[in-house]
């Protein structure tokens, strides 16, 4: 067990980091490890069981509120990704989910993804085979409100979205290109809008197509990821997959650069800020040896922002409950 209690965001972003890890595993911090009192703060489940059942184990804390047709947001990947969930994993975990669909949209940067039919093939090639894909915007968009946004008061997101009555948010956590890392807010917030408008309204600036960047860049998806949070409301659910964390997004697929990060478990919650400041916390006690590329990547790209401003939209809370699973 560390002896550091696990630094919350002012921490981080000051730069300081947690102490190495001196055993094989991630462990909790004693300042949110195993909670059994009472408290205040969200609960977020944690297991190092990366498998199905680890997968299960954690939806079966959170899925209380998911009720009737449930989308599960998945980043599906580039074709032959290397990181991507494991198809059997989530194959074991929809049997759990009767009324759920896997949810995807189109992108916006170059990739047989574009299209919907591309995508399918894509699909394919990737062993999504096992379960329907709902490709949200393939029959258009729809705007929904942001409430509470100071760059947008509305956000376009596929229109199949409006289909579902709850949303599991699964999510492989790793870096990312723009983002500095990649969990559950970026799952929602780039892969609920939909492929021709809602993501050129977050990427693109002044007819540059990825002119947005830094700070404004993750303003921007804090406020997308709110429309579709405020729209499920409470009929949401969060789990973060820290396995494979290269410092590249699926969306890289056999170009991502290699995994130099230790796997560490699978992390879930009903809040959102929580979810993913655990996930922070938990890579940031990574040794300097693992931790360094992902957090260059993180910082480089002003990716704490996410957590900051969630934070102020009233998104969740930055202090949890850690709740070991495995003891």
């Amino acid at each position: 067990m560390l002896k550091n209690k696990i630094m919350l965001f002012g921490c981080l972003t000051a730069g300081i980091c947690l102490a190495a890890c001196s055993s094989a595993d991630v462990q909790p911090s004693e300042a949110t490890a195993g909670a059994t009192k009472p408290s205040q703060k969200p609960a977020v489940y944690f297991t190092r069981d990366l498998s199905a059942e680890g997968l299960k184990k954690v939806y079966a804390k959170i899925n209380q509120n998911l009720t009737g047709k449930i989308a599960v947001k998945l980043h599906t990947g580039e074709p032959h990704g290397p990181n991507i969930l494991p198809r059997e994993w989530v194959k074991d975990l929809l049997a759990q989910i009767p009324n759920g669909t896997i949810v995807e949209t189109n992108v916006l940067y170059e990739s047989p993804r574009q299209t919907t039919e591309g995508h399918r093939e894509t699909l394919k090639i990737n062993g999504w085979t096992f379960s329907p894909v709902d490709i949200m915007d393939e029959n258009g968009a729809v705007m929904i409100p942001v409430k509470g946004g100071k760059h947008f008061k509305e956000m376009s997101v596929g229109k199949n979205m409006l289909n579902y009555d709850s949303m599991l948010v699964l999510t492989h956590f790793k870096g990312h290109a723009m983002g500095g890392y990649g969990g559950s807010m970026k799952n929602i917030a780039i892969g609920c809008a939909d492929g021709k408008v809602g993501k050129a309204m977050i990427h693109s600036k002044d007819g540059n197509i990825w002119g947005f960047s830094g700070a404004r860049f993750q303003e921007n998806m804090v406020e997308s990821a709110k429309a579709t949070v405020d729209h499920f409301a409470p009929h949401i659910a969060y789990i973060n997959v820290l396995r494979n964390m290269s410092v590249d997004c699926d969306c890289a697929g056999t170009s991502a650069a290699p995994v130099k990060a230790r796997d560490i478990g699978i992390l879930a919650s009903t809040d959102l800020v929580a979810v993913e400041q655990a996930s922070v916390d938990m890579v940031y006690q990574l040794p300097e040896s693992e931790l360094h590329d992902l957090k260059e990547r993180i910082e480089s790209r002003e990716g704490l922002r996410q957590l900051s401003y969630m934070k102020e939209l009233g998104m969740g809370s930055g202090e949890y409950e850690l709740v070991d699973l495995d003891k």
